[in-house]
């Protein structure tokens, strides 16, 4: 059993914990990888209400690094294939036959913390049982234990530092924007929220060539650095940015990106549109907007829901890779490392927006 160190929960609101604990050998049908890198997502911090003082939560679900031993059952990777770590999905499902595996019926048993079939433990700290099995990884640490649906390999000299957050957050926005509303080029788009997300989301359609990006942020350092990208603008919530967004582009944009999970805020994305205009709402967030319905009908517009950037992460995270190497979506820019003793730091460096994707390495 290997040991390593961990970034544990111990409570929702108490800040994590580095501690030691032990990864299980991998059984059958388990990936053991040694993680060098993971991102750390807001989807990590909201799942902490799963933590209390007698059962630690070990989060992290944007995990990169090599794979250091295989079970008997494991055909599709070997021990020493660099590899990004993703979602689960059952690949025989519906939806996961449809291309769509982030849409899986099974995603919650798969994704969400739990046991081995036989309830033996696959991480312990101090002799007791870490709850763990988060999208199939855990990743907050040395060690974590995969499966082959969610074990992407990647070329020998990636970085995992840049690969890491591919797993989630930057697959998210960056699909949004690729697979899903598929822009043309010389085309507008808005983006609301200029987080990790966000700005994925305006790498990769400055990839595909749209001519105008407008990023809506309250963080005036993230707008700094959304238009250092390549923004063609940017403007605070408070500053009428509907209004803005209409003088720009002559009436609104061909499509919008709602990262942020407001109701409010995907209202706003659709009042932001043009004729045939299309916006897509990424951000898990709950309430009801309020959707203009006359608006929605006489104008064209659609409004579309969209998880993990619909995408197949071992066929999207590799040509998300191989745009960041012909320098058409330079992620690196969005990234800074942390080692992982010093988490809290890097979580509120992220929080004052000083950060926009925190990396932690081992």
């Amino acid at each position: 059993m290997p040991e390593t160190t961990a970034v544990l929960s111990y409570a929702p609101k108490d800040p994590f914990v580095v501690a030691d604990v032990r990864v299980d050998e991998p059984r059958d049908d388990e990936i053991l990888v040694r993680i060098e890198a993971a991102g750390v997502c807001h989807t990590d911090l909201v799942n902490r209400v799963a933590g209390n003082q007698d059962r630690p939560v070990l989060l992290g679900h944007e995990g990169a690094g090599t794979v250091e031993s295989v079970g008997s059952h494991v055909r599709s990777v070997k021990p020493g294939d660099r590899v990004v770590l993703s979602f689960r999905s059952c690949g025989a499902c519906v939806n996961c036959a449809a291309q769509r595996p982030a849409y899986c019926r099974d995603a919650a048993r798969l994704n969400h913390f739990g046991v081995r079939g036989d309830g033996t433990p696959r991480v312990t700290a101090d002799g007791r049982p870490v709850l763990d099995g988060f999208f199939g990884q855990s990743s907050l640490a040395g060690y974590a234990l995969a499966s082959q649906d969610n074990t992407v390999i990647v070329g020998p000299d990636i970085d995992p530092v840049i690969a890491a957050p591919l797993g989630c957050g930057f697959q998210t926005g960056a699909g949004a924007i690729l697979n899903l509303l598929k822009p043309r080029a010389g085309s507008t788009l808005a983006v609301f929220g200029a987080g990790a997300v966000g700005l994925a989301g305006v790498l990769a359609a400055l990839a595909v060539d749209v001519e105008t990006v407008i990023v809506v942020e309250p963080a005036v350092q993230r707008r700094t650095l959304a238009e250092s990208l390549g923004a063609s603008a940017a403007f605070d919530p408070s500053d009428d940015p509907i209004s803005a967004i209409r003088e720009i582009t002559g009436g609104g944009v061909d499509y919008a990106l709602d990262t942020t999970g407001s109701p409010k805020v995907l209202a706003d994305a659709v009042k932001a549109l043009a004729v045939g205009g299309a916006a897509v709402a990424v951000g898990l967030g709950a309430g009801v907007p309020s959707i203009d319905l006359r608006d929605l009908v006489m104008r064209g517009k659609s409004v579309h829901g969209c998880l993990e950037g619909d995408s197949v992460p071992s066929i999207f995270i590799p040509q998300l890779l191989a745009l960041h190497a012909a320098g058409r979506f330079p992620v690196d820019r969005l990234v800074t490392s942390f080692a992982h003793g010093d988490v809290n730091t890097a979580l509120a460096a992220q929080h004052t927006g000083e950060v926009v994707k925190p990396v932690l390495t081992w």
